[in-house]
């Protein structure tokens, strides 16, 4: 918490040896301030947060459970559906809460640190989401190579620095946000502690927080890296497709990226028009309705599309049922 000069409302307090006054909380609005949808509301996301947790946990045990899953696609997988658990459970329940209660307070430090945890996990998927169109490209354009180029301790590698990145990108961020001094109105327009709408509450200087959003975020070394990779790897794989005779060769491969592809467009999709758009381009409403999708809606899919779209989730599925039963 930081002191500054002025007088403010609710969530600071006095300090003694000087006029100075302290943020020690925020306030939350939410999605809505009106209170007939507020239930409606709770029970949609209630739903949309249980189906995330048995979807994603499902897949994980499911992905454990069956050895004949026991490959780089479905270890990045398995990542993926752990990461999208703690990035829900990251926002999802404090926001439950505050559609019950009059006072949408939360704490100085647990919104610097649900925005902290936030920026872990959504910078590991847009590198974990690289990491796994760049297996897609050796397991269809270097089959010969796939096992022993795609071992284990390279797909951990590259889970470890999805996370690593993750780790570093939050750091700066949140590190950036405790220089900050919050002296002015403390209500943060959004359903979650966002940076954005946390820099728009600050009372000094943002030049260089909203700097780093930008070129290390947003349109720099994070979204257009991962990117890049993932268009590099879909262009070689197409590549390699179209010089595929067999018309059901070429929808075997294609099929094997479908899943994918679909999970990469929903959230880089969703996400842009979160943060990528300019600003007069679209309201702070249109904003949180974007932000819904791709913190509670995208990663309760995500287990649903790669069991749709896959032969093998299916099999196994069967499978796991068949040997439960006997």
């Amino acid at each position: 918490m930081f002191p500054c000069l002025g007088t403010v409302g609710s969530g600071m307090s006095q300090m003694a040896t000087a006029n100075y006054t302290v943020m020690t909380n925020f306030i939350l609005p939410g999605l809505t301030e009106n209170q007939e949808i507020q239930v409606p509301l709770f029970l949609v996301f209630l739903v949309i947060y249980f189906i995330t947790l048995v979807g994603n946990l499902g897949m994980i045990i499911l992905i454990w459970m069956d050895s004949q899953l026991h490959c780089p696609m479905y270890y990045f997988l398995s990542g993926l559906s752990f990461l999208d658990a703690c990035y829900s459970t990251t926002i999802t329940p404090n926001m439950l809460v505050n559609l019950f209660v009059d006072h949408k307070a939360i704490s100085y430090a647990d919104c610097i640190a649900q925005y902290c945890f936030f920026a872990i996990f959504a910078t590991t998927e847009f590198f974990l989401l690289a990491a796994m169109a760049y297996d897609r490209y050796m397991a269809i354009c270097n089959p010969l190579l796939y096992i022993s180029v795609m071992t284990r301790r390279l797909c951990t590698g590259l889970i470890v620095d999805s996370y690593l990145w993750g780790i570093l990108n939050s750091l700066i961020h949140t590190s950036g946000l405790l220089r900050l001094s919050f002296c002015g109105p403390n209500i943060i327009n959004h359903f979650f502690c966002d940076l954005t709408p946390l820099l728009k509450l600050a009372c000094n200087d943002i030049y260089i927080n909203e700097i780093l959003l930008v070129l290390v975020t947003l349109s720099g070394i994070i979204a257009l890296s991962t990117l890049l990779i993932i268009i590099i790897s879909y262009l070689c794989i197409l590549s390699s497709v179209i010089k595929i005779h067999s018309s059901q060769g070429r929808y075997k491969a294609f099929s094997t990226c479908a899943s994918h592809l679909a999970v990469v467009t929903l959230f880089y999709g969703t996400v842009s028009l979160s943060h990528l758009l300019p600003s007069s381009m679209y309201s702070q409403d249109q904003e949180k309705i974007s932000a819904v999708f791709y913190t509670l809606v995208v990663p309760m899919l995500n287990p649903f599309i790669y069991s749709f779209r896959n032969k093998e989730v299916k099999d196994a599925l069967k499978r796991v049922f068949k040997s439960q039963c006997e």
